[in-house]
């Protein structure tokens, strides 16, 4: 059984200095994982959220940006921790994904099992 989630909820990364208000998309529902090369290294467990979805309460200038391959997606990070908080999704540039372990009371282990996504074969990196 999937933890409750209030709406907006609460994020924050791993030191405080950024803190989210967060509307998921589906609850905890669409937790998944990424295969591709930079997801399987990051190891976390995202969740959906409109683009509307995500409002910075604190720490907007201590958020860092990683883009690699096609530079779809754009991957946040805490410049002071380090925790990857949330990225805008390469399958879909109109939702962001969410690290589900940021959300205040919300374990990632209670979400498994936690389904797979083909990063490796994304259908954005096939030219043709």
């Amino acid at each position: 059984m999937l933890p409750d989630i209030q709406t907006p909820h609460r994020l924050s990364c791993h030191c405080g200095a950024v803190e989210m208000a967060v509307t998921l998309s589906d609850g905890l529902a669409t937790a998944r994982r990424c295969d591709c090369s930079f997801c399987r290294r990051r190891g976390a467990v995202a969740v959906s959220a409109p683009l509307d979805g995500i409002r910075i309460l604190k720490g907007a200038e201590n958020l860092t940006l990683y883009q690699f391959g096609t530079m779809t997606a754009k991957h946040y990070f805490c410049k002071t921790c380090g925790i990857y908080t949330h990225h805008q999704r390469r399958s879909n540039p109109n939702e962001y994904g969410v690290n589900a372990a940021c959300l205040e009371g919300v374990n990632p282990r209670d979400l498994d099992p936690v389904r797979w996504a083909d990063g490796v074969n994304h259908p954005r990196d096939r030219t043709g």
